[in-house]
């Protein structure tokens, strides 16, 4: 039986942070390349998508969706023939939303040169159950002093996108009042 007097979060596990930790690996192709002849971005973002969405239903416990891509940065290009490893963690929960880490590092597929860093972007995720809408999911729990520091960080681009919709939202109500039509 359940104490009443707490309330339903409670029932709510917590989970560390390797819980759902992965690492999605692909073998870049001329299939993948932009005008230029590397890869194109899109489909890094769309590994990162992939390998973001996996961790965060492994977190959740079931579907999540995702809600935005906070940053994307690309450091060095891709190359065909390239293996790119997309590792991606939760480091921030919230009631229903999460937010992904992922870094995307890339190797050589025909030398034994280590990777190195090429890009790493930050997802945010809700759960939704059958219908769409919104459902818990389990607190995380940094392990280590480098998921501390992620969870740290995530909670002030957390207040940095909340903060960025609220002024725009304003200023839009600011010129709808002021019978600017945008």
């Amino acid at each position: 039986m359940t104490d009443q007097s707490q309330p339903p979060e409670a029932d709510i596990p917590v989970k560390p942070t390797s819980a759902s930790r992965t690492t999605l690996s692909h073998i870049m192709t001329g299939n993948d390349t932009n005008l230029l002849g590397t890869v194109h971005g899109g489909v890094i973002m769309k590994l990162v998508d992939d390998a973001a969405g996996a961790v965060a239903g492994r977190h959740s416990g079931g579907p999540a969706v995702t809600a935005s891509m906070d940053e994307m940065v690309f450091l060095e290009p891709v190359r065909v023939g390239d293996l790119v490893h997309v590792r991606a963690q939760v480091n921030w929960t919230g009631r229903s939303s999460m937010e992904v880490g992922v870094r995307v590092m890339a190797e050589r597929w025909n030398e034994s040169t280590p990777a190195q860093q090429v890009g790493s972007a930050y997802l945010v995720f809700a759960a939704v159950d059958e219908a769409g809408k919104p459902r818990r999911v389990p607190q995380v729990a940094p392990e280590t002093e480098r998921d501390k520091r992620r969870y740290q960080e995530a909670q002030i681009r957390r207040t940095h996108r909340l903060a960025r919709r609220r002024a725009i939202k304003e200023l839009r109500e600011q010129r709808a009042a002021e019978g600017i039509d945008d």
